[in-house]
């Protein structure tokens, strides 16, 4: 579609094209793969694999990447039909109704603004820190992180070409470094005989538990990884006004970037397990994968994996900040977001939302401020839980709803194999939730998304009594303004 016929959609959702559509369609594609981020998420979750299943929990993986794809699929559907900032809230405001897709975009905002706070404080403690040689602290950490935030922010209300610019370049270099480690570390171990094939059916330190199989046992433990790496890839959907073609571009962002994400985290996942020289002593340490690296190519091979896992947090880091600046701004330019005569203002000169940005800044503030380490931990940890609250949410009403959605031609469509796919999405979301709620040291996070969940409400409660109107009239509409 040309640009005029894209912004003529636009008109006839009910807005004015106010944001920039500077997004050309690999900019798209990295803006899912950035949040994704393979790379930085096993670097921080393989050590809990290692601890609790052992290497041979590496193989969960496979289960995981195949349960997101088949979501990202019926994700795919809405965002070839629907293509508004917003993502999720939109496609249930439009299809369900007002109030279900408030409750969608409360979701997806909260998931978004403690995935902010939760990527740049593992940036500043897992990354930065160890690579300018910081001894670990946490209040120096917590400063680190609001500093990255600050530039993170200022970088994307400054332009969305921008955004895409970073985000590109801090994909490519990722791209390379995976790739580049895949084919080192293999011809390191092809050469030297160092890779022991025995480790992909390890237990390691886990090998001794009586409770290995059981329901939030150690083996399910494992799927962690795969649970809390492929998420995000939506991202690129809350950005659809900002993208070019947006009916094309951003349904195949989806789908590639959770597709490439699972092949080269599987691969890396593997070569990583089989470099293992010393089960116990990489269990460990504090930086399992970093560990490895240094063990099979050298230290300086594990700066640069620390340097490029920086680049690469970092722009997921902005991603986050864009995508949750956006939702803010969605709901609120329907009146449907506390301060919302503000937060719904655009910026004449670098056509962006300035003050929802300024917002996403001011909550990672409060939360450094505010919360002491446990408590911080806490929400990190639920941050977890949110998105496959949200994704069964999207499951549930593509196929309590797939019958109205018109297809645009030449767009993504699954055909006769959507409702399969939903189907098998949704068993699977719920076996997620299920994974993510079952141990023990779960339930606190569970709280914390309760609290969440019970303030939105409450806000909820005040908008029936206060400005019922904006939840009865569908998004876009005069009456919604």
């Amino acid at each position: 579609m040309t640009l005029e016929s894209t912004n003529e959609e636009l008109r006839h959702s009910g807005y004015q094209p106010e944001l920039k559509r500077t997004l050309g369609q690999f900019q798209v594609f990295a803006i899912s793969f950035a949040f994704i981020s393979v790379l930085v998420a096993i670097f921080a979750t393989y050590g809990s694999v290692l601890n609790t299943s052992g290497p041979v929990g590496i193989w969960l993986w496979l289960i995981a990447a195949v349960g997101q794809t088949l979501v990202a699929l019926v994700v795919a559907q809405f965002a070839a039909r629907i293509a508004l900032t917003g993502s999720s809230y939109q496609w249930a405001s439009r299809l369900a109704s007002p109030k279900v897709g408030w409750f969608f975009g409360w979701l997806t905002f909260w998931f978004l603004a403690s995935g902010v706070v939760a990527m740049n404080n593992a940036l500043a403690s897992q990354a930065l820190m160890p690579l300018l040689g910081m001894a670990p602290d946490e209040n120096i950490a917590r400063l680190i992180t609001l500093a990255l935030m600050l530039t993170e922010a200022i970088l994307v209300i400054a332009s969305t070409r921008l955004l895409g610019m970073v985000t590109s370049t801090t994909v490519g270099l990722e791209l390379v470094i995976l790739v580049g480690l895949i084919i080192g570390l293999g011809a390191v171990m092809v050469f030297s005989g160092t890779g022991t094939v025995d480790n992909l059916g390890s237990r390691g330190v886990a090998a001794d538990a009586s409770n290995y199989f059981a329901i939030g046992g150690p083996l399910m433990a494992a799927m962690i990884m795969g649970l809390t790496t492929l998420v995000g890839f939506d991202s690129a959907a809350n950005l659809a006004e900002e993208a070019k073609d947006p009916f094309r571009t951003v349904p195949r962002a989806i789908v590639s970037s959770v597709a490439a994400s699972a092949v080269l985290g599987l691969l890396f996942v593997v070569i990583l397990t089989l470099a293992i020289k010393d089960i116990t002593e990489v269990t460990t340490s504090g930086s399992p994968v970093a560990t490895i690296i240094r063990d099979q190519l050298g230290p300086v091979m594990e700066r640069v994996l620390l340097t490029g896992i920086a680049f690469a947090m970092f722009g997921a880091g902005m991603v986050m900040i864009a995508a949750c600046s956006r939702q803010a701004f969605a709901m609120a330019r329907d009146s449907r977001f506390p301060a919302h005569t503000l937060l719904r203002r655009v910026s004449p000169r670098t056509q962006t939302p300035v003050p929802a940005t300024i917002l996403i800044l001011a909550i990672g503030v409060v939360l450094m401020v505010a919360l002491p380490g446990a408590a911080l931990l806490q929400l990190i940890i639920a941050s977890t839980i949110l998105p496959a609250l949200l994704y069964g949410g999207i499951v549930v009403l593509y196929l309590c709803v797939r019958k109205r959605l018109e297809a645009k031609e030449g767009s993504f469509s699954l055909g006769r194999f959507d409702l399969p796919v939903a189907y098998a999405a949704l068993v699977w979301v719920a076996f997620a939730i299920f994974v993510l709620i079952s141990p023990r040291d779960a339930r606190v996070p569970g709280l914390v998304v309760l609290g969440l969940m019970l303030v939105g409400g409450l806000y909820f409660a005040y908008m029936m009594i206060v400005n019922r109107e904006a939840l009865d009239t569908e998004p876009g509409e005069p009456g919604a303004f």
